[in-house]
């Protein structure tokens, strides 16, 4: 069965009690019993629900996954991946990473005396010469938010797998729609499904795929004992939000490489990060191990902090917001936003500086999303970076 189908029909069989074509939502807290030890498959909702049950197994079947679980959110879905983990552990991490992923490593779980190195996303041996005795983990985000870097999966799983690692990829930004990440060799994928698999930015949702019975155990008893489950109702919107996935994952896919192409040729634009640019370091990659480039584009550019501000403040299409993955068209600023978690000096060293901006590219018209883009640059409101040209060019 191809995706698009998958997508309309995975784990979402007609209610055979009434026949009713969509998943109904069970908005209940618990299920009566036969008798002592006797039910019909489900006791409480906080351990099951079978709207859930139906995500959790259309999700699985998108990512060629024996196993699904969905969470409150994606960082709850990635706390329950780190459960796996026991005090004195380690973690290798790719550096270009989500801020609240960051913030997770260093704040929560670093309690615990589990310790995060990160290599550089691209750097392959990089992962191998991090690795330690007591490491149990490599991360991966591909492409990475926000600067939109690939990892070579297939072979960091190599390297995972030689030493007994469990490999973690991060798919939000990709989709299983364009990337398959326990194809290539991941042991656990984790999406936060608030973005494109939801897609319409009125949710907060995350999910664990795996093929491990044993891993899914052990995550799944998290995620009852924890239980940082979502509600029916946010669960049956995602299904709703997944069976259109196909379709809006094409329109963002070509919306955003036209916008990485305008910025790329703009006079204010410094630097444009996408996978879909021949430009871009990691193109043979993305051709390699994804179907398609996605629809985030992050671009840098020349003028100042109070350059970011005018010009997200002149946005009549783009929203100014924090996260991603909807059907309108949003832009961030990283430094201050997303990754405002990271230390300063850490940020920048690793390129997320003042000056970027991240861009969620929509499925609007992409004439109108283009248009807004190039009014919102226009070159006259960039006094901060005029005045620098003036000064340097002053004997």
């Amino acid at each position: 069965m191809k995706f698009a189908t998958k997508a309309i029909h995975a784990g979402q069989e007609p209610d055979p009690s009434t026949g009713a074509i969509m998943t109904p939502i069970y908005q209940t807290s618990t299920y009566v019993q036969t008798g002592i030890g006797e039910h019909k498959g489900y006791e409480y909702a906080r351990s099951g629900n079978p709207t859930r049950t139906a995500l959790e197994s259309c999700l699985a079947e998108l990512e060629n996954g024996k196993y699904g679980l969905s969470f409150a959110s994606g960082l709850a879905a990635e706390n329950a991946v780190l459960s796996l983990l026991n005090p004195g552990d380690h973690i290798v991490s790719c550096d270009d990473l989500y801020g609240g992923t960051y913030r997770l490593f260093e704040r929560i779980v670093g309690r615990y005396n589990i310790t995060t190195d990160y290599v550089q996303v691209g750097d392959t041996a990089g992962y191998a010469k991090a690795i330690r005795p007591n490491t149990k983990m490599i991360w991966l985000e591909t492409p990475t938010n926000p600067l939109l870097r690939l990892a070579d999966i297939q072979a960091v799983a190599q390297i995972a797998h030689q030493h007994n690692i469990l490999l973690v990829v991060d798919n939000t930004f990709a989709t299983p729609y364009f990337q398959q990440p326990l194809e290539l060799g991941a042991d656990i994928v984790v999406h936060s499904t608030t973005k494109y698999i939801n897609g319409h930015s009125d949710l907060i949702g995350g999910a664990v795929i795996l093929n491990d019975e044993q891993v899914y155990e052990k995550i799944k008893f998290h995620q009852n004992a924890a239980g940082a489950v979502p509600g029916p109702f946010d669960v049956w919107l995602t299904l709703r939000g997944i069976k259109t996935l196909a379709v809006r994952m094409r329109q963002h896919q070509q919306n955003a490489l036209a916008i990485a192409r305008f910025l790329s040729e703009h006079p204010r634009v410094e630097s444009v990060y996408y996978p879909g640019l021949a430009s871009h370091p990691d193109y043979v990659l993305a051709k390699q191990q994804m179907s398609g480039s996605g629809g985030m584009v992050s671009f840098q550019f020349k003028g100042t902090i109070d350059d970011v501000d005018t010009v997200v403040r002149r946005f009549k299409v783009f929203s100014f917001a924090e996260s991603l993955g909807g059907v309108e068209s949003l832009v961030c600023h990283p430094a201050s936003m997303t990754h405002g978690s990271i230390p300063k000096e850490i940020r920048e060293a690793r390129g997320v500086n003042d000056t970027l901006l991240r861009v969620s590219v929509g499925i609007e018209d992409a004439e109108d999303l283009i248009a807004d883009l190039d009014q919102a640059l226009t070159q006259d409101i960039f006094t901060g970076y005029t005045a620098q040209k003036e000064l340097a060019s002053k004997p």
